[in-house]
């Protein structure tokens, strides 16, 4: 990964989360900052998963790398929210 799509992975990241938020039906009663970093974090495995599946360069949009980034996002969102709902609780 280079250093521009390292930090095209963190701005797109953000973008990550909240979809990966939206995708986990209910309430998430997780922090915004955590939903950003988990998206930061869903966006650059993402991209380095894309890349191990020979997918992550095509023609035109990356449909295939987006779906596994806010995959990623949306297990992290309801792994986070179901552990810190019962720590705070």
């Amino acid at each position: 990964m280079e250093v521009t799509g390292f930090f095209a992975a963190i701005i797109i990241g953000l973008v990550i989360g909240a979809l990966g938020r939206l995708v986990v039906p209910g309430k998430q009663n997780i922090p915004i900052w955590l939903t950003m970093l988990i998206g930061v974090i869903a966006a650059i495995l993402g991209t380095f998963l894309a890349a191990a599946l020979g997918v992550d360069d095509t023609p035109g949009i990356d449909w295939i790398e987006i779906a596994l980034q806010v995959g990623l996002a949306a297990a992290g969102v309801a792994l986070a929210a179901g552990t810190y709902g019962r720590r705070r609780h």
